[in-house]
């Protein structure tokens, strides 16, 4: 089994029309036993910008600590919130840096510009990104979510359609990867407000 199953994830962000969405399941696993079912996935960085990490669960809380850190060093010095291309670049050079041991995660960025047009991109564990303009997603049930989100993204979909589409996309995909599942974790950013809501999945 590979170091970055060993916890079990499934990730997904996606675009809509002045808005983003990202959601995440909530099982912490080892290997098959399941060991918590409120695990926390996606951090907020600011008010329009979200990180959502894969992989193994300890090394995803040590990268999230030291990427607050430096956005709060950022902040401090540039007396503003980092934007989602500039923060993408931040968290490939920090995954770069310690290529020769590197973190067993797989990052989901999403985040609203100034001019309100969302960016979502992901990256390997040593930060080569991946961008794109529809969806992106990482964990164990990555491949069912390729597939899930294929058929029923649409462009430019209002939030609640956005939140219907990625739910369910989230929630079909994690029923066929018996290393993520345990309902699910969405947030909806929009320019004027951030929507977070929990779903119910199928608990085996």
């Amino acid at each position: 089994m590979s170091i970055f199953e060993y916890n079990g994830s499934a990730l997904v962000a996606m675009v809509g029309k002045e808005c983003f969405a990202i959601a995440s399941d909530r099982r912490l696993g080892v290997q098959l036993q399941t060991i918590a079912t409120d695990f926390q996935r996606i951090f907020k960085i600011h008010d329009r910008l979200f990180i959502g990490l894969s992989g193994l669960a300890t090394d995803a809380q040590t990268l999230y600590q030291r990427l607050v850190f430096r956005h709060k060093l950022y902040q401090l010095r540039e007396e503003r919130d980092m934007k989602p291309e500039t923060f993408a670049s931040l968290v490939s050079a920090l995954l770069y840096e310690k290529r020769f041991g590197p973190y067993f995660c797989q990052p989901v960025i999403a985040g609203l510009s100034d001019e309100n047009k969302p960016f979502i991109c992901t990256m390997d564990s040593i930060g080569a990104k991946e961008l794109a303009k529809d969806f992106v997603v990482a964990g164990t049930a990555s491949e069912s979510l390729y597939g899930a989100c294929e058929a029923m993204f649409k462009e430019n979909m209002e939030p609640e359609e956005l939140f219907e589409t990625v739910s369910q996309a989230l929630l079909s995909s994690v029923d066929r990867d018996c290393l993520s599942g345990w309902g699910g974790h969405v947030y909806v950013v929009t320019p004027t407000e951030v929507r977070e809501r929990i779903l119910k999945g199928r608990m085996d």
